[in-house]
């Protein structure tokens, strides 16, 4: 262990050693770059992309582009990048990590590094916490590039699409995580490639990197959907199927429990429902119901499939006979059972596409980051996004003074001994900011501090412009500022007159959070550039820590020693029990990200090949060949579903075929159970497939070339797209019960990825199926319109980082009077139909 924490230093040292000496190469250009123009200055990014394109690297155009941005800061902004600056940004150019205490100047030494990734052409993305940083960032920096010749853009929540292709399109774009993650979901939803607002993921360096790669990491970004309509759509199709008669209506094979509509049920349906043409693209969804209820009502039994348990479906395990509480057929089919048995049906998928940022920011090609604190999750960074922590020499030594922990008997003891210190300071002018864990922690500091008659502010995460001010005067003689879990992050607490005397700012902990990132966070807004500061914690043998990890021989100690609790105990061993506590939460909550992580990388593959096909389709003039792939595939996987035994030809079901043939992909008489007669299954794949493509050579002949090309597009889109939504909720459904596999010795991990690639591609040979079906059965209609399968919101994390209370679906009873006349069409009161 030992070796390798040895290791690791002689890593950051060596780090360190390398860019100080490009540091003082950058340095000894300073002269150089002074005595040019502004227009010489501004010249020069033209000559680096001329010498990027010509074949030098960033590596070697490093030193030379550091010492401009350095020149043009000083003229510009009136700063003047120092040393441990420019190591900062070189590590960050290297793809890491700079660890900068507060008040080094992050904001500026992320100026460098992005202005050189710029000259590529790609775009660089500059990530912050929340959209007052990057409005601030964006103007402040944004007069800097553009000085140098870049453009900037700043990519917010209310953009028009329009306004967000013109953000990304910028050599530099100031955006916050929430932002670009929904705008990645959302440009895998389009209708038209034209409609994309980000460009390839290049370069991205994310400010406060600790609190989005590992605070909010384990928060998803959720689009969601509604399916309102579903419900009703279902009991229709319910009332409609009941009326069907086997043979005569529909036909269904027992052993591939395969049930089509016959072309007299098809009459049927057009009728019950009053359309032309039941596989018109406009009717889509009611054909699904419609085959989703005939499903229900043929295929699955009760008591045998699914038991009806207290007004819910459960699903009864085939091989084992166990109910799987939790768990719910797909694809709409358990809705289907729901509307059968007449308990309540809970609405279709809500999810139309999910990314955690652990994901997202993993695309990019290069990912850089800043923090004040990140060598405690150095691991983390290293394992999960290959990103080394080099920790960045202060400008000037550090000059607080980080006091012993004061442990109290009681909370309620310890919250006294904080107001009267705060009180003892407010008197002498020095300022003071208060730490708490917990809102109620804060209220109740604040009322203690009412009654001694001293003013303060309270800081919450409502509004972060409000929030900067508070910050920005709580470095001013005599200010007192209570804030709760570090809000105000970003903001610079600058000293006001007369506060060095005072002893500078006073950082006041009212306990510890169980990570020790945190805490040192809160240290860190203290003692600035070589400022002197005092940080104390506070804590008692009530807090949640203690309690969970402190031992109980320092209670009784306290206890024996008759300690009140105006007497506190400092005591360095308590300390040391309190990091070990800390160290203890920290490895386990990296444990639950690491597990969380590998199940996401299960859906982030299935997610990855879908998109990426997805955008084949956009991107493709000509689906033909795609289409085709699709209905061969789909010819032979039911071929083989009606011919399971090879050596075995008396057990084929032909006329199951012919059936499937006429209801999905031909007309009748194309193909009889007599052409099929006598040969193999290769053979009649062949034939099948021949007769389909010349049907397919037909309908193309009928239409304008462009025409047909759209509905192909409008065919794939709609159907990936329904299927991938059905997709994400089986999978998010399998996930919330595979822990519970645990129990019978088995790995949840490895059951989730073979069940979840089972799923996987059963969901992609759905697709095929309805592709085809459409491809051959639909009528094209000339106002052909590609529509979106769902209308997406974007459900934006908490502030805190922590996941929303998860709801669960909003469901819509429909009440149907018993006179009234039947939902399933047939003209009769509900009563004497489908209401008996």
């Amino acid at each position: 262990m030992r070796g390798l924490l040895n290791k690791v230093f002689d890593m950051n040292k060596r780090q360190i050693k390398k860019s100080e000496k490009l540091a003082d190469q950058i340095d000894a250009l300073s002269s150089d770059m002074e005595k040019l123009s502004d227009d010489a200055l501004r010249a020069k990014t033209e000559e680096f992309k001329e010498r990027y394109q010509k074949g030098e690297t960033l590596d070697d155009l490093l030193v030379e582009s550091f010492a401009v941005v350095r020149e043009a800061a000083r003229r510009v902004l009136g700063l003047h990048p120092y040393k441990v600056q420019l190591m900062g940004a070189i590590a960050l150019h290297e793809g890491n990590i700079a660890e900068m205490k507060t008040g080094e100047g992050k904001t500026l030494t992320s100026t460098l590094p992005v202005y050189l990734n710029a000259l590529t052409g790609k775009g660089v993305h500059v990530v912050t916490v929340n959209e007052y940083l990057a409005s601030r960032d964006a103007n402040e920096m944004g007069q800097l590039f553009e000085f140098l010749g870049l453009t900037v853009g700043l990519n917010l929540n209310g953009l028009t699409r329009e306004e967000k292709i013109e953000a990304y399109k910028a050599d530099v774009t100031y955006s916050t995580n929430n932002e670009l993650g929904f705008d990645y979901l959302r440009d895998n939803m389009v209708l038209y490639k034209e409609q994309m607002v980000q460009r390839p993921l290049h370069f991205a360096v994310i400010d406060e990197v600790d609190s989005i790669l590992i605070d909010e990491a384990r928060t998803p970004l959720i689009i969601s959907g509604s399916a309102q309509k579903s419900a009703a759509l279902y009991l229709q199709a319910n009332g409609f199927v009941r009326q069907l008669k086997r043979e005569e209506d529909y036909t269904y094979d027992e052993k591939t429990k395969g049930v089509q509509l016959t072309e007299d049920g098809i009459s049927k349906a057009e009728k019950a429902f009053g359309i032309d043409n039941l596989f018109d693209i406009q009717h889509v969804a009611l054909n699904h119901h419609i085959n989703q209820a005939l499903k229900a009502h043929v295929t699955m039994h009760n008591d045998v499939d699914y038991v009806v348990q207290e007004g819910e479906i459960v699903i009864v395990d085939q091989f084992t006979g166990r109910l799987m509480k939790g768990r719910r057929f797909s694809d709409g089919l358990h809705q289907a059972i729901e509307a059968k048995e007449g308990v309540e049906i809970q609405n279709e998928s809500m999810t139309l596409a999910t990314i955690t940022f652990q994901n997202y920011f993993r695309m990019y090609e290069k990912l850089s980051g800043m923090t004040g604190t990140a060598k405690t999750e150095e691991e983390e960074f290293r394992n999960i996004y290959n990103m080394n922590v080099v920790a960045i020499p202060t400008n000037r030594p550090i000059a607080r003074d980080d006091r012993a922990d004061l442990i109290f008997k009681t909370i309620e003891g310890k919250h006294n001994a904080v107001a009267n210190d705060i009180a003892e300071r407010h008197k002498a002018g020095q300022p003071v900011l208060v730490g708490t864990v917990a809102i109620e922690t804060s209220e109740v500091i604040s009322k203690l501090l009412n009654k001694r008659g001293i003013k303060h502010n309270v800081l919450n995460a409502k509004n972060h412009a409000r929030e900067a001010d508070i910050i920005a005067e709580a470095g001013h003689k005599g200010s007192v500022t209570i804030a709760t879990n570090m809000a105000g992050r970003g903001t610079d607490i600058k000293l006001g007159e007369g506060v060095k005397e005072a002893g500078g700012l006073a950082v006041i902990g009212t306990e510890r959070h169980e990570s020790r990132r945190i805490d040192n966070q809160l240290r860190g807004r203290s003692g600035r550039q070589g400022d002197p500061g005092v940080t104390q914690f506070y804590l008692s043998m009530e807090d949640e820590l203690m309690r969970r990890f402190g031992s109980d021989n320092m209670k009784n100690m306290m206890e024996r020693l008759g300690m009140d609790d105006t007497q506190p105990i400092q005591s360095k061993m308590v300390s040391r029990a309190v990091e070990s506590a800390q160290k203890r939460v920290e490895g386990n909550n990296f444990d639950a990200r690491k597990q969380l992580l590998q199940f996401d990388d299960v859906l982030r593959q299935q997610r990855e090949v879908i998109y990426k096909q997805r955008f084949e389709v956009l991107d493709s003039e000509n689906l033909r060949s795609i289409v085709e792939k699709m209905l061969k595939s789909t010819i032979e996987r039911n071929v083989r579903l009606y011919t399971p035994a090879a050596d075995l030809p008396e057990e084929w079901n032909l006329q199951g075929i012919v059936d499937y043939l006429e209801a999905n992909l031909l007309r009748e008489g194309d193909v009889t159970e007599g052409d099929l007669r006598g040969k193999e299954p290769e053979e009649m794949i062949e034939l099948i497939t021949e007769k389909v493509i010349a049907r397919y050579d037909e309908k193309e002949q009928e239409l304008e070339p462009e025409q047909i090309r759209e509905f192909e597009k409008v065919v794939v889109l709609r159907a990936v797209d329904s299927k991938w939504m059905d997709h994400i909720d089986a999978m998010d459904q399998l996930r919330r019960g595979i822990h519970l596999r645990a129990y019978g010795q088995i790995d949840p991990l490895r059951e989730y990825q073979m069940e979840g690639f089972a799923m996987f591609e059963t969901m992609i040979a759905a697709i095929e199926e309805d592709v085809s079906k459409y491809i051959m059965k639909a009528q094209i209609r000339n106002n052909l319109e590609r529509q979106e399968v769902a209308k997406g919101t974007a459900v934006v994390p908490n502030e805190d980082g922590k996941e929303k209370a998860k709801k669960r679906p909003v469901t819509k009873a429909i009440n149907i009077g018993r006179n009234d006349p039947c939902i399933c069409g047939s003209g009769k009161k509900y009563k004497q139909c489908c209401g008996r």
